[in-house]
């Protein structure tokens, strides 16, 4: 059944759910007590949208390890999608208490948070994961957007400068460098035309001048338009990011080339 798992998983990776489901099935049939084959399954079934039966793999598997902060949390996420918000309050609360030094912990509570609209208690979530992680420049970003919400404009600038500093992000020099690649890709398409490539020149320096002053703060997304996404991303993506630095640096790079466009 190994080989049948590892293909499972290949399926996984390249988003062919359907297929990743049948191979975690077949796995299941040859050994149904298996709680790796299960928890497996519960990230299958989330990208497929089917939050109940997701959810009823979290309850077996909470039977046999009922105290397990990550099935717990993951369980929280499953039923905020339901909208089932103060239980899932209690199990990302129950979380922090049997991993309080955990910084995902009060991470994922925040995001949670934030997304019902607690957003001063999203922001000492966010203020706590930075106690013990002092270099997460993702929970630095995030809670410069909650404060934002609130109309906390210099501190999130704080937020944002010091989430950019940790990754080594320059804004004005990024920006610059794209702005001086486009007008050289404009100077060859207009050489035709000395006066108007001129006048664009001009245009462009102008518009530099503007751009620069700006800040266009990047969050991960957590509600894309498909459910089955939106809980990948929460329990994947966001989970990797506030757990492994190497995973954390090329997201947030990824996310500064592709989403402020």
């Amino acid at each position: 059944m190994q080989k049948r798992f590892e293909e499972s998983i290949a399926h996984f990776k390249v988003g062919e759910f359907e297929q990743a489901l049948e191979a975690i099935n077949d796995c299941l049939a040859a050994d149904a007590g298996n709680t790796e084959y299960k928890a497996f399954r519960t990230r299958v079934y989330s990208r497929l949208g089917q939050l109940d039966a997701a959810l009823e793999d979290f309850d077996y598997l909470l039977s046999f390890e009922p105290y397990n902060p990550s099935y717990i949390s993951d369980r929280a996420v499953v039923l905020h999608l339901m909208r089932r918000n103060q239980e899932a309050a209690e199990g990302f609360d129950q979380a922090i208490n049997l991993d309080p030094g955990n910084p995902y912990r009060f991470a994922s509570r925040a995001y949670f948070r934030d997304r019902i609209g607690m957003l001063k208690e999203a922001i000492e979530d966010y203020e706590k994961a930075i106690e013990l992680d002092p270099e997460d420049a993702v929970a630095y970003n995030n809670k410069g957007l909650v404060e934002e919400k609130l109309g906390y404009i210099e501190r999130s600038k704080r937020s944002f400068k010091r989430a950019d500093e940790l990754i080594g992000y320059d804004p004005n020099r990024t920006q610059k460098k794209a702005n001086e690649s486009e007008n050289e890709q404009k100077g060859k398409q207009t050489k035709a035309n000395e006066s108007e490539n001129e006048q664009k020149r001009k245009e462009t320096k102008a518009d530099e001048g503007e751009k620069l002053s700006i800040r266009q703060p990047v969050q991960p997304s957590f509600e894309p338009e498909k459910k089955s996404v939106d809980l990948s991303h929460f329990m994947g993506v966001l989970k990797a990011i506030f757990t492994d630095s190497t995973t954390r640096q090329e997201f947030w790079q990824f996310l500064k080339r592709g989403l402020k466009k």
